[in-house]
């Protein structure tokens, strides 16, 4: 059972990862609570929980509250939030109070976002249930929803006590979900990870396979988190290294913007990003035809990515609201070969613009095919 600790200036954490993990969530909770009997508020959305609620309760001696979320990026927004907290408020919810985030990335960040701002603060824990939230969103302790001008850009920095990760879960997802997860991994492998790199193009047959190996997803999951672990530990509030965590992520929220977040998977859209980022590296020299090569085919070998409809100009635009500026300064992570990156600055308009043509082009081209 892999165990990865978290340990920033803010907070200390353990990651656990474990399959059929579910079935043992309540005395894992009591234990990180210090509490014989704790009051706990399950956050999560009713297609999860009509799915998973029978595992989810199997070790609780009395059933939690539950408060329900609808699924889908166009309810991660401030509304959500007070209504949510409303509840809380309504139900008696106190500083003793843990949320348990229960669901995808979305769930993840409003109950984050939730426990960081309620009463000024309460605890929680992730019990992620998609492999994007398991590789990616669930640690590291950002949280925040979204404003029509861009993503996240509403949020604070709130570490959960843990992080529970039951790679059981993703079993079920539809396979666009599954993959649109293991684009995260992509990315994982690509900035920091060679030897993730060589396991997700030596593995993909059985990764992908209409029931995926648990124990090479397993190992996946494991290799992402611990990649990400490792960039909070050293950077935790983005101020340097974790920006590039961010590959791919720059047009792919462009992307997902300008199609008004209907027309994509979020890991769908970062794989489109991540393909335009490496046009740009390819174009400045950072990386080699067959580095360039290698890494696109990836991307591509864990899709198929969706056509979708948007103006390379427009996408370019998008950027602009994209926090991860400094100063008027786009940040653009570019990778210099398979597991490593270089954070830029001076990435402009014009070399953007062009290498998201690129990325259209490639998008028309297998379309047709």
């Amino acid at each position: 059972m892999p165990v990865i600790n978290v340990s920033t200036p803010s907070a200390t954490y353990d990651v656990t990862i474990a399959p059929g993990l579910l079935r043992t969530l309540y005395p894992r909770i009591r234990k990180l609570s210090g509490s014989k009997s704790p009051r706990l508020v399950v956050v999560t959305s009713p297609n999860i929980w009509k799915l998973w609620s029978k595992r989810f309760l199997a070790s609780f001696p009395t059933p939690p509250e539950v408060l329900f979320l609808p699924a889908g990026e166009r309810f991660k927004r401030l509304p959500a939030v007070e209504r949510l907290a409303q509840e809380l408020a309504v139900a008696g919810a106190d500083r003793d109070t843990l949320l348990l985030a229960f669901g995808g990335g979305v769930i993840g960040d409003i109950t984050g976002f939730l426990a960081a701002i309620y009463m000024r603060g309460i605890p929680y824990i992730q019990i992620p249930s998609t492999l994007l939230a398991q590789v990616d969103s669930s640690v590291g302790g950002k949280t925040g929803v979204n404003l029509a001008a861009g993503k996240n850009l509403i949020g604070s920095f709130h570490h959960p006590l843990a992080t529970l990760v039951d790679p059981e879960l993703v079993l079920t997802l539809p396979p666009a979900e599954l993959r649109s997860g293991l684009q995260e991994a992509v990315k994982s492998a690509i900035i920091r990870d060679p030897a993730l790199f060589r396991f997700l193009e030596q593995n993909a047959k059985a990764i992908l396979a209409r029931k995926p190996d648990i124990k090479a997803l397993t190992r996946v999951v494991t290799a992402s988190i611990r990649v990400k672990a490792n960039v909070v530990n050293i950077d935790e509030r983005e101020n340097g290294l974790r920006m590039i965590l961010n590959f791919g992520h720059t047009i792919g929220h462009a992307i997902e913007a300008a199609t008004n977040y209907k027309q994509l998977l979020h890991g769908q859209a970062i794989g489109w990003g991540q393909i335009a980022a490496l046009h740009v590296a390819l174009n400045r020299g950072s990386i080699t035809q067959k580095q360039f090569d290698r890494m696109s085919t990836l991307v591509h070998q864990y899709g198929p990515l969706p056509p979708f409809k948007a103006q390379a100009s427009r996408l370019v635009t998008l950027t602009a609201s994209d926090k991860k500026r400094r100063s008027g300064r786009r940040a653009f992570v570019l990778p210099i070969a398979i597991g490593a990156t270089e954070i830029v600055f001076d990435v402009t308009d014009e070399e953007l613009l062009t290498a998201t043509q690129s990325m259209l082009a490639t998008m028309r081209q297998l379309t047709k095919s």
